[in-house]
């Protein structure tokens, strides 16, 4: 029997539902496209990229202030070795730790060494006040007052453990080049692929090398794809300097939340971006200085010596700002910024001039100095890269120049708008006073007592033995597993070398650099590679 309705309906087919079906949807997608084209204006041009899976999920984390856990002991939180067991071939050798044991020992036996010395230059003090033979006894105690308090601080210093929320947040890695050589900065390329926490995006930025990369980028971009990172190469047909290099790859990631800067000579620890992202669990938290140890220390005894004064440097002096949240330099070398703000300060920052002529070097003290108007700025001991260092006197004399020339600089920027309420400022403003309270001490017992009274007290080469062995114990708390512990002893050995090279050569070479802050020439690989991975 009929319906009333008209005749009976007929089934549709399985393959006309699905004929259908792609006709609706094809519909959707041309109206979806025609929609944002007359709703969305034209955007730059940007590399596309999204988020990849960190090799190290991200664990749960008690509630705590990013140090300690609430509730519970403290936690190690190291980063297991996740997809991979281990590194492959020759990167397995930049393996780094921070020992926390070996810590805690040596600053009881550094701050009993200061205490005692302290204690015997305040008697000396007195001795002097009423006449005895002393007559600088006062410097001495400022110097102690500011050491001691410097290694205090240092001594509080604590990585920051975890790490919630930090693996939602987007990472692009900012890499120039200018005259690497290219085994060296191929080693740096896969140390970034290799990462417990890989990057989102790798931009790496050819600043007019005379150098042929062909091999180099080939190999990284198919390297970059094979483990799921956006990659981008971009060269410039001349040298414009390392911030312009740097500003190009920072446009071209606007969707990143956090800047890695790396240099072309550096290989990162396994665990050196995972660790690095940590302190940004905390909100106040603008920038993160990684730990630089010397890739090529073993060279000579030099680099050793060299070894030895640039990590101390960043085991007293840095970690002692760490532990106020007011680091006054990231190097460059490796460091992560929050992205907002080298956003925000990224127009100024490449087009930076003193008494008129454009800034290119200086690059990290700048972002720092940015990063710490705008919160906190801390170091994150347990992020470690390594470095290629000067291996000449010339090399490593022009490098340190330009370091003097730029700290000279950087210094009026800070006495002009740091806040004075705040840590930054005054630090740094004692530092100068310990500056210019131990040069003259050293010329006047070094040079003019000598000359004019015909005597010499040997007490000032005994006070920067002990306080260069005191100081660098410190060095020993980091264990590098490309060479045995007897080296790394051997190194912290050539302390009293590394003290008197400081306070001659490099107070000079500091006060050139003061004398002649105008010049902002870069002054190191203008003529081509200067250090390789493996000596010639």
């Amino acid at each position: 029997m009929r319906s009333a309705r008209g005749p009976a309906a007929v089934r549709p087919t399985t393959e006309s539902q699905l004929a259908g079906l792609a006709h609706l949807q094809r519909i959707a997608g041309e109206q979806s496209t025609r929609a944002m084209s007359q709703v969305v204006p034209p955007m730059p041009i940007t590399i596309p990229f999204e988020r990849v899976n960190d090799a190290v999920p991200e664990p749960g984390v008690a509630r705590g202030d990013g140090r300690h856990r609430v509730g519970g002991a403290r936690r190690l939180d190291q980063a297991p070795l996740a997809q991979r067991q281990e590194r492959d071939g020759e990167l397995a050798r930049w393996h780094a730790e921070r020992k926390a044991g070996p810590a805690f020992v040596t600053a009881l036996i550094w701050m009993a060494a200061l205490a005692v010395w302290g204690l015997y230059h305040a008697w000396q003090f007195l001795e002097a006040s009423e006449g005895e033979r002393e007559p600088f006894a006062w410097a001495y105690d400022v110097v102690f007052i500011l050491l001691a308090w410097q290694m205090i601080a240092a001594c509080l210093e604590r990585p920051i453990r975890g790490r919630r929320g930090t693996g939602r947040l987007m990472t692009a890695v900012v890499l120039p080049v200018f005259n690497e050589d290219p085994d060296l900065l191929a080693r740096c390329l896969d140390s970034l692929l290799s990462q417990s926490r890989l990057p989102d995006l790798v931009l790496v930025t050819d600043d007019g090398s005379r150098v042929d990369y062909s091999r180099v980028r080939a190999e990284f971009e198919a390297a970059a794809m094979a483990a799921g990172v956006a990659a981008s190469w971009e060269r410039f047909p001349v040298n414009r300097g390392k911030r312009d290099a740097q500003a190009a790859a920072f446009r071209g990631a606007p969707q990143a939340d956090v800047y890695i800067t790396v240099d072309s000579d550096t290989i990162l620890d396994y665990h050196a971006i995972a660790e690095g992202m940590k302190p940004f669990a905390d909100p106040r938290v603008q920038s993160v200085a990684g730990l630089l140890l010397v890739a090529n220390h073993h060279r000579s005894l030099f680099t050793r010596a060299t070894e030895l004064w640039y990590v101390t440097s960043q085991l007293a002096d840095r970690s002692a700002q760490s532990t106020f949240g007011a680091v006054l330099v990231n190097a460059g070398t490796f460091a992560l910024y929050r992205a907002e703000v080298v956003r925000a300060s990224l127009e100024a920052y490449v087009s930076e001039t003193f008494f008129g002529r454009p800034v290119q070097f200086s690059d990290d003290s700048m972002l720092t100095f940015y990063a710490l108007l705008a919160g906190k700025t801390v170091q994150q001991p347990t992020a470690i890269g390594f470095t290629a260092m000067p291996e000449t006197l010339s090399h490593h004399a022009r490098q340190y120049l330009r370091w003097m020339r730029g700290m000279t600089i950087r210094t009026f920027w800070r006495f002009r708008y740091l806040p004075l309420t705040g840590y930054a400022y005054w630090q740094h403003l004692f530092r100068w006073v310990q500056a210019f309270t131990t040069i003259p001490l050293f010329f006047a017992i070094m040079v003019v007592e000598p000359a004019t009274r015909g005597t010499w007290s040997p007490r000032i080469l005994l006070v920067m033995v002990l306080v260069g062995y005191g100081k660098s114990l410190r060095y020993l708390t980091i264990r590098r597993y490309d060479e045995p512990r007897w080296s790394q002893l051997l190194t912290w050995l050539l302390a009293p070398l590394v003290a008197l090279w400081q306070y001659t050569v490099l107070r000079g070479i500091w006060w050139c650099g003061i004398a002649t802050c105008t010049r902002t020439g870069w002054g190191t690989r203008q003529h081509g590679v200067e250090v390789a991975l493996e000596p010639a």
